[in-house]
């Protein structure tokens, strides 16, 4: 608890890189792909420039950048996507869901850091391209994949224009630690100055067995040359700071 303390005051996450603040919307953001609400022009771009695991890709293969946004009851992502292929072979949205084209959201509400394999301290939410939302369940679930598909709503437009980049919008309604699929209780309220535990992440495949890039938001130091820690451990996530 001290070194998050020291964290949060220095204004770093546990990443080592500056915590993000994210503009404070009044108007509902509607899910559409559209992306034409006024925060939007606020928030400020960030890039997935961070390699995860597979190789690097030349820009026209993939890239990807994003903003974020709140309000009480959720938190707002709008990520633009360049991505020549876009695939999803696996019809069972809890197999090898990863091997698909994804996007993936690591959420730690309490900014906490620590393990999260298998419990809720905090999620990975890896959204599909048909829109179902797959995680690790805990012990109660066997430490089976989950669908989390009511903890957020997700749509994405694919514009007609080269290079026909990908617009995908997501709200986030954030659960606590306390959180179980038998009692899921409430999401919390957001409110300013609050401190989220954060990172963004897609999987790209162009017709592999398994996916060829991942790429993210955050570096990571990588444990015995893996770079893919976001799903086991919190603590590699980024911090946001919510603002008003």
């Amino acid at each position: 608890m001290r070194t998050i303390a020291l964290l949060t005051l220095l204004g770093l996450s546990y990443s080592g890189t500056a915590a993000q603040t994210v503009p404070y919307t009044a108007r509902t953001v509607t899910v559409d792909g559209v992306a034409d609400e006024a925060v939007w022009k606020l928030s400020e771009w960030s890039p997935l420039e961070h390699q995860m695991a597979g190789t690097v890709p030349e820009a026209s293969d993939f890239s990807g950048r994003y903003k974020l946004a709140w309000d009480e009851q959720q938190l707002y992502l709008m990520v633009e996507i360049t991505d020549d292929v876009l695939m999803d072979t696996h019809p069972d949205p809890k197999e090898a869901y990863w091997d698909d084209d994804c996007l993936e959201i690591f959420l730690d509400e309490d900014a906490s850091g620590g393990d999260h394999l298998h419990s809720f301290n905090a999620f990975a939410y890896h959204i599909a391209l048909d829109g179902n939302v797959a995680d690790f369940g805990n012990a109660q679930n066997d430490k089976e994949v989950i669908l989390l598909n009511d903890h957020l709503d997700s749509a994405w437009r694919r514009q007609t224009e080269a290079p026909y980049n990908i617009v995908w919008e997501v709200a986030v309604r954030l659960y606590p630690d306390t959180f179980t699929t038998a009692q899921p209780g409430e999401p919390v309220t957001l409110e300013a100055d609050k401190t989220l535990g954060f990172m963004l992440a897609y999987c790209d495949n162009d017709g592999s067995d398994t996916r060829e890039h991942f790429m993210g938001s955050h570096s990571i130091t990588p444990v015995n040359g893996d770079k893919n820690r976001g799903y086991i451990d919190a603590s590699v996530f980024g911090q946001l700071i919510l603002k008003k």
